[in-house]
Parts: C-alpha cells; structure tokens; sequence
C-alpha cells in the first residue's frame, strides 16, 4: 500500500534552516506529482509546495517563496524540503503528499507527518 514517511523536523531557531525528507513506497513515485503541506496550531491542512515528475514544473505558497526549496530523487524514491530563514510562523507538522495544488486534498494520501518548531 502507499507509504510516505517524513523526517528532518525539529527544533530551530528563527532565521534557521531544516531539511525536511519523505520516503515514498507503493506506488510509483517517478511517475507522481508531490507536494509538501502543513498544518498549523488551529489551522487545517495549508499547500506549501509542488513538484511534477521530472522536476521541470515546481511551485511555492507565497508565504514560503524564496526560503524553501521542493526537490526530489526519483532513484531514492524520496521527496526533500530544504527550508531557510525559518519563522516563528512556519511552524506547523509537515506532511508530503502525493498529488500538486489542485489534487492533493482530493487524493487523499500522506504521511504521518513530522514536527517543525521555530522558537528562541
């Protein structure tokens, strides 16, 4: 069955940086648009970023464009988030998600998620 499990979160400092990783199994991630989402304290699930299959076509939130950076390793079957100058108000749990901005609720498929505090 589909499994996607997120690492790399943690504890960090504003202006800090974390990478985040998403190993894919179950179905064939080379072929599959990804997203990264989040899910804040008192908020739902917010579209953070996508990447199609051959990491031609890459898109960001504004909230996050320019400081995070969507990649992937279709050989690893891994999905990456790299994210600079962190703020106190990206804080949230991260999923992946199979599926772009239009499809990935619909789809219905991520992780569990892993933890991203920003705090001094």
């Amino acid at each position: 069955q589909v499994q996607l499990v997120e690492s790399g979160g943690g504890l960090v400092q504003p202006g800090g940086s974390l990478r985040l990783s998403c190993a894919a199994s179950g179905f064939t991630f080379r072929n599959a648009i990804m997203s990264w989402v989040r899910q804040t304290p008192g908020k739902g699930l917010e579209w953070v970023s996508e990447i199609n299959s051959g990491s031609s076509s890459i898109n960001y939130a504004g909230s996050v464009k320019g400081r995070f950076t969507i990649s992937r390793d279709n050989a690893k079957n891994t999905l990456y988030l790299q994210m600079n100058s962190l703020k106190p108000e990206d804080t949230a749990v991260y999923y992946c998600a199979r599926g772009g901005y239009v499809t990935w609720r619909a789809i219905g498929s991520w992780g569990q998620g892993t933890q991203v505090t920003v705090s001094s």
